[in-house]
C-alpha cells in the first residue's frame, strides 16, 4: 500500500546551494559577499510556484538573520517571490532537528503533511524533514548515490520539481 501525499500548501527551501551558490571561498553574511548567484532556474521556478504555494527559506545560516537573508535574495530577484524565511538565529534551532520543523509548522498553521522541503543536503534537509513528518526533494546536484522512500523524491536540477508537485506518485 502506498502513501499517498495530500494536498502540499507550502514548500520549504534550503537557502546554500539550493536556491542561491554557496561560494566556499566567501564566509560571513552572504549579503555582504562581493559575488551572489542563483541556481540555475531558481528564479523561474519560484516564479513558477508563486500564488500556488506558501514559499519559504528553511536554512542553517548561521551568519545571516532574516534582514540579510532578504538581502541576499534581493540581489538575484530572488525575494519578491519569498514568503517567510525560518532561519537558525530567528529560531534557535537548526535542521535536522524536529524543535526547528515544529517552529515552521506552528508558524505557519499547517500540519507536517502539507509541507514539502527541498534541499541539497540529504541528512538535513531529507532525513531531518521526513522525521517531523514532512515530504522532501533532495536536490542532488552532485549525483550522489541515491536511495529511495515514500517520504522524498530526488531530482538533480530543480526545473524537476513542478512535475512532482503536480503528480507525486509514491512507491512508483
Amino acid at each position: 500500500m502506498s502513501v499517498q501525499p495530500p494536498q502540499i500548501k507550502a514548500v520549504l527551501f534550503d537557502w546554500g546551494d539550493t536556491l542561491m551558490v554557496d561560494f566556499p571561498n566567501y564566509s560571513g553574511s552572504m549579503v555582504n559577499w562581493p559575488v551572489v548567484q542563483a541556481i540555475p532556474g531558481a528564479e523561474k521556478l519560484l516564479a513558477d510556484l508563486h500564488g500556488y504555494f506558501i514559499l519559504c527559506v528553511a536554512t542553517n545560516a548561521v551568519d545571516s538573520d532574516e534582514a540579510a537573508i532578504r538581502a541576499a535574495l534581493s540581489r538575484v530577484g530572488l525575494n519578491r517571490y519569498i514568503d517567510r524565511i525560518y532561519c537558525q538565529r530567528g529560531i534557535g534551532f537548526t535542521k535536522p532537528s524536529v524543535e526547528f520543523f515544529t517552529f515552521v509548522l506552528n508558524d505557519l498553521s499547517l500540519e507536517s503533511s502539507a509541507v514539502l522541503m527541498v534541499g541539497d543536503s540529504f541528512s538535513t534537509d531529507v532525513i531531518g524533514a521526513n522525521r517531523s513528518g514532512l515530504w522532501a526533494i533532495w536536490l542532488n546536484r552532485r549525483n550522489l548515490e541515491e536511495q529511495t522512500s515514500e517520504m522524498y523524491r530526488t531530482i538533480h536540477e530543480l526545473s524537476q520539481l513542478p512535475p512532482i508537485l503536480a503528480d507525486w506518485q509514491p512507491g512508483g
